[in-house]
């Protein structure tokens, strides 16, 4: 029978960003309580370093910690980011924005939307883009804090950051070790699980010390040491839906636009990502082996760049899923130890902060009811996948044929719940958002208007109201982001003024 009791020590496998998060929250909300946190990280085991994109729940991470936000800025190299730009998703020449924070204003109780799809059917072909502040600063290349007021309009504009991880694991890395974290730099050659009950018993590094703990936090990447080959947990497979299995990523030198948002380019494998730094943009090609060769998806990514290019290209294989348990029996898996997603929507990072947060609402004893880990389970799975619906409604949403990759994105099978989506918004402009969702109606609208999935109708209640009175309302709105946005500094003037950070050394 497992010894009961509350848990006295963490062992956490795997340094890294999902790691350093992982030992950072876990000494922050056990708050001395616990007798040890350990972090195991190879020196074998680096980090492709080309840049970090997040999402603005990245904001209450940093908050938690009790991070001030300019010194994290400087200390990792970071720069501001009001949404995603995508070039060529829906077909070959067109480009919108997936912007941070919220779409134009409600009129008389009828959703922004549905009346702008009313302007629609009447003549307007404005772009949904033009509502939102954050798209408008975005292509302006401004940003602004949000305001505190919530009567001002810049109060609806949210934002997130780009960062280079490797910085942002060593702040945290000095973060959780001056507030107690050991840290072994060593490499695990074995997992000795209990005969009676297949718990984690120790772990046996390369010099024979065996290191026990309680309770096992796997952030050992793909390799997923813990979760997947000493616990035997299998993975579940989404290629089908999301083929590409591999990247190249490669960092190049900086130019004097300092861009507030991340761009995916389409390309006829995949999908090449450019993240902004203060010191370097960071590259990658996501790309389809079946499709495209590695030196040529290497080529095509060193052809598309910006600026001279500072390394050589590095690759990555990777398979679209998830764990079947991310936390089974004393062990939890975080970050790509419980899963991988491609990083086309800036999630990664968001999936191991809300893992730690389930994980700190069902925080076990030694007893590790299994009730715990079901409902950890649950709520995981369900976040994955929707995630994943997310992130397949980009590739199935195309009119591209120009590629067998967009051949057969345009023509697959989907999940049902994306079906559903689409077919409702497609009918009559609805959004259908599930609890607990990550995205919620304004993220799907910008996606769903910018791959062209056009809804055959919208609200008939919309046409209660005045059709003058109605235009006047949009045209307000249009006029009064612009007047925001006229009022805003450059992103560079902005950094240099708060938190600009020193040159590498």
């Amino acid at each position: 029978m497992t010894a009961q009791g509350p848990i006295r020590s963490i062992v956490i496998v795997g340094g890294g960003t999902a790691g350093w998060m992982a030992a950072s929250a876990l000494t922050r909300v056990s708050n001395g309580a616990l007798e040890s946190i350990r972090l195991i990280e190879s020196p074998e085991i680096g980090t492709v370093g080309v840049g970090e994109a997040t999402i603005p729940p990245m904001q209450l991470f940093n908050r938690f910690l009790g991070l001030d936000e300019d010194e994290f800025v400087r200390k990792t190299q970071a720069t501001f980011k009001l949404g995603i730009q995508f070039r060529d998703w829906a077909r070959l020449g067109h480009t919108y924005i997936h912007p941070f924070g919220r779409y134009g204003a409600d009129l008389d109780g009828r959703p922004f939307h549905q009346c702008w799809l009313r302007a629609r059917a009447l003549g307007d072909q404005t772009d949904i883009g033009e509502y939102a502040l954050a798209a408008v600063a975005a292509m302006q290349g401004k940003f602004s804090r949000p305001s505190a007021d919530p009567r001002a309009l810049l109060s609806g504009m949210s934002y997130a950051f780009h960062f280079d991880a490797s910085l942002y694991a060593r702040f945290l890395s000095e973060y959780a070790r001056a507030r107690g974290v050991a840290r072994l730099e060593r490499k695990i050659v074995d997992v000795e699980l209990r005969g009676e009950d297949g718990f984690i018993d120790a772990l046996v590094l390369d010099d024979g010390e065996r290191v026990r703990a309680d309770f096992y936090i796997d952030c050992s990447g793909f390799r997923g040491l813990l979760i997947g080959q000493a616990l035997k947990v299998g993975f579940e497979d989404w290629s089908h839906w999301l083929p590409c299995d591999r990247a190249a990523a490669v960092p190049c030198a900086s130019v004097e636009e300092l861009t507030p948002y991340t761009r995916s380019t389409a390309r006829k494998a995949g999908w090449q990502w450019r993240i902004p730094l203060q010191h370097r943009i960071g590259n990658g090609y996501v790309y389809c082996s079946e499709f495209i060769s590695d030196d040529e998806a290497a080529a095509t990514l060193l052809a598309n760049l910006d600026g001279e290019a500072l390394a050589e290209p590095r690759f990555l294989r990777f398979k679209a899923g998830r764990r079947r348990a991310f936390w089974e029996k004393n062990c939890v898996a975080l970050g790509l130890a419980g899963g991988f997603m491609e990083p086309l929507e800036s999630t990664s990072i968001h999936l191991v902060q809300t893992g730690l947060s389930k994980l700190q609402t069902l925080f076990p004893d030694r007893g590790f009811d299994p009730l715990d880990a079901a409902e950890f389970n649950r709520l995981s799975a369900y976040e994955y996948e929707r995630i994943r619906d997310f992130i397949v409604l980009h590739y199935c949403a195309t009119e591209r044929d120009d590629s067998p990759l967009w051949n057969y994105c345009r023509t697959m099978a989907i999940p049902d719940t994306l079906r559903h989506k689409i077919e409702l918004f497609r009918s009559g402009g609805h959004v259908a958002v599930y609890d607990e969702e990550l995205f919620i109606l304004s993220n799907w609208l910008a996606v769903l208007t910018g791959q062209f999935v056009q809804p055959q109708s919208y609200d008939p209640l919309t046409d209660v109201l005045d059709t003058d009175r109605l235009k006047r309302h949009l045209s307000q709105q249009r006029a009064a982001i612009r007047a925001c946005v006229d009022g805003l500094a450059s992103q560079r003037d902005f950094i240099a003024r708060n938190c600009r950070a020193e040159p590498p050394a």
